[in-house]
């Protein structure tokens, strides 16, 4: 296991396979969608699995698979399999809008993934055509019904947005009555192309759980995982939980063991950093596998403290989240 400069293990790699996304979500990139990279631009999937084997060797157990939309990628399913096989790789997830994912779910049921992120801001089927700008939640719906039915691990990703999906906030919730799911209620972030939707962030973590405690006082505090990004909840008697995720106001930070590779092959060592490594340029410039393990410990050894401080060095956050890994 390695050790960042504040003592934080790194056990746990956010891996970009694409910054493509089939939909246009008002949170995470403009309506006109975003200028997306040449192929020869992205990291190959044999240039993943190197740096996944580099990382694994170093300590990290944990892959999450994310984009843009991981599934909009030719070949994912092969790479995922290569993946399974990477020694010291102990678990791997996705994170996926899931509308293309339910034909994919009983290879991912014989692969033995651990667990799928779904994004779902609404059961609405006109305000998720007004926040994504597509007409796809039945497709989303039937990717929710099919990871259910084959008992792979599912949470539910909504972002709290002011104007948006307020009301949607009581029947999401409900999703634990009867579904081993958490639902987990995040706060929304500047990275969607534009830079922050609004002057103030109204909707923080505090009020997410306020209006939870306004629908159920009896909402009982849960344990959880010293290195979650979520506060967990649940109400009594309900089969999930419900999660509350302060992205925006970064109180997470102190135990973060999460790095992120975009798509690009930039190592991103906290969320708001502007990217540490050109790890593409080291591979395609001919790195062995011991010049890549040393510049990766030097960065780990150069993580800012939090989220703040990481975006204290940069220029103002303007970026898509498709653009840099989910």
């Amino acid at each position: 296991m390695i050790f960042d400069n504040h003592n934080r293990p790194i056990t746990y790699l956010r891996l970009a396979v694409t910054d493509r996304c089939n939909l246009r979500c008002f949170y995470c990139m403009p309506e006109e969608g975003i200028r997306y990279l040449p192929k020869s631009q992205l990291l190959s999937y044999e240039e993943m699995e190197r740096l996944v084997r580099v990382l694994a060797r170093l300590g990290v157990s944990k892959v999450r698979i994310t984009g843009g939309e991981p599934f909009v990628r030719q070949g994912l399913m092969d790479f995922l399999w290569k993946l399974k096989a990477v020694e010291g790789l102990d678990e791997i997830h996705i994170t996926t809008n899931g509308v293309l994912t339910a034909p994919h779910i009983p290879e991912l049921v014989r692969m033995g993934i651990a667990s799928v992120n779904l994004s779902i801001d609404t059961l609405d089927r006109d305000r998720f055509r007004q926040i994504t700008r597509r007409d796809e939640l039945p497709l989303v719906q039937q990717t929710l019904d099919g990871l259910l039915e084959n008992n792979i691990a599912v949470k539910l990703n909504a972002v709290v947005m002011e104007g948006k999906n307020i009301e949607d906030i009581p029947q999401l919730a409900e999703l634990t009555r009867h579904h081993p799911v958490e639902m987990r209620f995040i706060e929304e972030m500047p990275f969607n192309g534009e830079g922050s939707h609004y002057p103030v962030l109204n909707w923080t973590h505090q009020r997410i759980l306020q209006e939870l405690r306004t629908l159920y006082p009896d909402l009982e505090k849960r344990t959880h995982s010293p290195f979650a990004t979520a506060h967990t909840y649940q109400v009594p008697g309900y089969q999930g939980t419900i999660g509350i995720i302060a992205a925006f106001s970064r109180t997470f930070c102190g135990t973060c063991n999460r790095i992120r590779m975009t798509a690009q092959g930039t190592l991103k060592t906290c969320l708001y950093d502007n990217g540490v490594l050109d790890v593409r340029a080291l591979m395609r410039g001919g790195a062995s596998d011991t010049e890549l393990t040393a510049a990766f410990l030097k960065a780990f050894a150069h993580r800012p403290k939090n989220g703040f401080e990481a975006e204290q060095e940069r220029s103002p956050v303007t970026e898509s989240m498709s653009t840099i890994g989910g």
